[in-house]
């Protein structure tokens, strides 16, 4: 046992990815299949592209506006690490639908259930990402962003990237089981999101409702209530296995920024975004960017 005085965060990739392998080394082997119910809702963005915002609107859709947890991933769980935590992914939830978390692509999601899943400018999606981690599994200040988008983000192993992970769920477009939504789209006009949500998961969205759940799953409230969406069980288990010192700052709800992320990131990294984009995107779809992505996506709602 390594003593709390002892316990340092991790200084560079190579040092950090350690931390992240050892501790999802830990879940997976702890890992146990879920057998969706049809009603079951599975929420699976990419990290960092809406994940914790469609956690919370659901949960609030369900319950009328519950917030008496102490973790969302507590109420609304989170299939690959659930069974790590002690949570028990075949038990009956606070209300119904049954809600999921996930960030797999729809080859590997469970079958069964159905599906919302959120989309982000890869841009936007990287700098939240380094701001995730920094404070957490590296110490702050000494993994620059551009580094960590070069040699993190972008080399991630194909069944774990970006760019495959928006692939696999644009083939299911046509699904009836899936909701495709847009980050950005959620943030311009929250009210026509929580409609397309409701209606999706059957609930019925009286007035009274909308409002509860408008207020609920705004940046606002969820900034003033942000110990609920800090991944407590998740920041526990890694101050414990990786070992990582205590009080590490695992906030998710930052400010939600759209479009201006090009500034911080150089110009090497946003080509190396770009690349990945054109190699698995645009030769697959035709799609030259995000943004003429995102336009269809948002398009098919109208």
């Amino acid at each position: 046992m390594i003593a709390a005085n002892d316990r340092k965060r991790p200084d560079s990739l190579d040092t950090m990815l350690t931390s992240v392998d050892r501790l999802f080394g830990y879940l997976m082997e702890r890992g146990k299949p879920l057998t969706p119910r049809p009603s079951d809702i599975i929420i699976s963005p990419y990290g960092k592209c809406g994940t914790t915002w469609l956690q919370q609107t659901l949960h609030s859709l369900r319950t009328r506006g519950d917030t008496d947890y102490d973790d969302i991933s507590r109420v609304v769980p989170w299939i690959e690490t659930a069974p790590g935590l002690g949570l028990d992914l075949d038990a009956e939830q606070r209300a119904n639908p049954r809600c999921f978390k996930s960030h797999l692509n729809w080859t590997e999601v469970p079958k069964g259930g159905r599906y919302i899943v959120s989309f982000r400018d890869p841009e936007d999606a990287a700098v939240s990402f380094h701001k995730f981690f920094e404070g957490w599994f590296f110490e702050p200040g000494t993994i620059s962003l551009d580094e960590f988008v070069m040699d993190f983000y972008v080399k991630r192993p194909p069944e774990s990237a970006y760019w495959q992970h928006l692939a696999s769920w644009w083939e299911q477009r046509d699904n009836p089981d899936v909701l495709l939504l847009t980050y950005e789209s959620m943030k311009s006009d929250p009210a026509l999101n929580l409609e397309r949500i409701a209606g999706f998961a059957g609930i019925e969205l009286d007035e009274e409702l909308r409002e509860i759940t408008l207020t609920n799953s705004s940046l606002t409230f969820m900034q003033a209530h942000k110990d609920k969406f800090d991944d407590l069980l998740m920041r526990e288990l890694s101050e414990k296995i990786c070992p990582l010192p205590e009080g590490s700052d695992s906030a998710k709800v930052r400010v939600g920024q759209v479009g201006d992320n090009r500034l911080l990131l150089c110009a090497m990294a946003r080509s190396a975004l770009q690349s990945e984009w054109d190699s698995v995107v645009g030769n697959r779809f035709g799609f030259r960017d995000y943004e003429q992505f995102r336009q269809t996506v948002d398009a098919r709602h109208n």
